[in-house]
């Protein structure tokens, strides 16, 4: 049975999942939160027989068992304790929270409620990401002992509250950075990380360790448990001579692999496997892999909507951001 599934704003991201989850047949759309005019129309377009209505209260008394958030950030934390204490289970988009306490509390409130919660880790869900994970995790590579995680968007956010602190919860790190940093620790099932040294900027000018100002490029080196150093960079507004430049790669000694993304692309990406001045491909575009953490989750929420252990990943990713930005 399909679980009956509301969703919590429908702007350009939250239509998009809300049409992936349609069209695989993953939910019953029952209704949904817009207020702006046009998003709200297109929202309705997607779903017909969804009803549009006022707010989360109304959303929670029309029977789902499933929320989609894609509201700003600083609502996250608020509107899936609600949920989850209602007894809906939820996804949402990243960050869930803007900082590690307000992870916690969030993982918290699904544990009480014993309800399926997730997050829209996407990119461990394209093909690139999925055919270089079992490489890594294999010993092929021989010893592991770097990682290179890059994110650089050209353009940076339209919309005001990402670059206000107290509504997105930083800047680059927990828009950009946190997809590399959660695919780093997936990637090596979230060994403990023993130390962390990293430099944030806003417009050219190095900024102190827990800035008040939003950070619009950041630097970072993680190093895990076991031996292996990554180094992150992130930004928006960066000058990278194409739209996006987005890597993740890891080096072993016996070889290396990487997935990067093609011509500038935001959503095409290939794999690699590397030895010497030797390159195998891996994975070529297409891939519509945008939707599919939400269908995954879906798919879930309809044989089981108990919480998931699995959690604890979203504290874990969410306290290496809090280290990079107080620089330890």
């Amino acid at each position: 049975m399909r679980p009956r599934t509301g969703f919590l704003g429908t702007g350009w991201i939250g239509r998009h999942r809300m049409e992936a989850l349609i069209a695989a047949g993953a939910v019953d759309p029952v209704a949904f939160v817009e207020p702006d005019e046009e998003a709200a129309r297109a929202a309705q377009a997607a779903a017909p027989g969804a009803q549009h209505v006022p707010d989360l209260e109304a959303l929670l008394d029309a029977g789902l068992d499933g929320l989609v958030i894609a509201t700003p950030s600083a609502m996250h934390a608020e509107q899936a304790i609600a949920a989850l204490e209602r007894g809906v289970a939820v996804f949402c988009q990243k960050p869930l929270a803007r900082d590690g306490a307000e992870t916690r509390a969030v993982v918290e409130a699904a544990r009480r409620a014993d309800r399926l919660l997730a997050v829209d880790f996407s990119y461990r869900f394209t093909r690139a990401v999925e055919a270089i994970a079992p490489i890594v995790r294999s010993g092929e590579l021989g010893r592991l002992f770097g990682a290179e995680l890059v994110f650089h968007n050209a353009y940076g956010p339209d919309k005001a509250w990402f670059r206000d602190r107290v509504l997105s919860g930083g800047g680059c790190v927990i828009d950009l950075g946190i997809h590399l940093v959660d695919l780093l620790l997936w990637m090596f099932d979230f060994p403990e990380v023993q130390a962390i040294d990293s430099r944030l900027f806003a417009g050219g000018e190095r900024l102190p360790p827990s800035p008040e100002a939003v950070e619009d490029y950041a630097m970072a080196t993680i190093e895990l448990a076991g031996g292996v150093v990554a180094r992150m960079d992130c930004s928006w507004n960066h000058h990278a001579g194409r739209d996006a430049d987005i890597r993740f790669a890891v080096f072993g000694t016996e070889g290396s692999v990487a997935v990067e993304n093609v011509g500038g692309s935001f959503y095409d990406f290939a794999a690699y496997r590397r030895d010497g001045t030797r390159t195998q491909t891996l994975v070529e575009p297409p891939d519509d892999w945008g939707g599919k953490a939400a269908i995954d989750w879906a798919q879930r929420l309809a044989a089981d909507n108990r919480f998931d252990e699995r959690c604890r990943d979203m504290v874990a990713v969410a306290d290496i951001l809090d280290r990079i930005y107080r620089g330890n």
